[in-house]
């Protein structure tokens, strides 16, 4: 009997629970989206600007960059080949959520694999980079962790674009 009571108070709290976070989350829900500061703001405006999300946000430049904040700077597994192997865009949002803006200010002035543009990055000003970290902070964490890099004699299993493109094929010469 004492096992069988154990069990209801276990399962009355698990319910409880569960019915106080779906309440939290529709409250927070109703009060809309946190304000965003004028550092975060700045950085978004950079953010569009530098073509940030053309990479880290999936689906971005076939859309006509008609994809949902909610969405930007998630990373993409669709992965950029050249001779330095197959990269993926990371996942911004993990990665700020991971770092001090001092971090994240070393890590985007360090060399890093192309296609990245990292010289774009180590030639904005402190208070910008600092401003995008401040946009990532503020979008939060979401998405999963970009795919891994690939060793340039490893054929990616996920889809790729070849960078550079290799150049098309001379057409056949035409015979009098």
């Amino acid at each position: 009997m004492r096992i069988k009571s154990a069990l209801s108070v276990a399962l009355l709290a698990c319910v409880a629970a569960g019915a106080g976070s779906a309440l939290a989350q529709k409250k927070s829900e109703k009060q809309g989206p946190k304000p965003i500061s004028q550092e975060a703001k700045r950085g978004k405006y950079l953010a569009q600007i530098a073509g940030c999300n053309d990479c880290h946000t999936p689906g971005y430049m076939a859309s006509n960059g008609k994809v949902d904040e909610r969405n930007w700077m998630i990373g993409d597994s669709l992965g950029w080949r050249g001779p330095w192997g197959t990269t993926y865009a990371s996942n911004l949002r993990l990665v700020a959520q991971s770092m001090t803006a001092e971090q994240f200010m070393l890590r985007a002035r360090s060399e890093l694999r192309p296609p990245m543009p990292w010289f774009a990055l180590r030639d904005m000003t402190d208070a910008d980079v600092k401003a995008i970290y401040a946009y990532l902070r503020h979008l939060g964490a979401a998405g999963a962790a970009a795919p891994a890099y690939v060793a340039p004699d490893k054929m990616p299993s996920l889809p790729f674009v070849q960078f550079p493109s290799p150049p098309p094929s001379a057409p056949a010469p035409k015979g009098k």
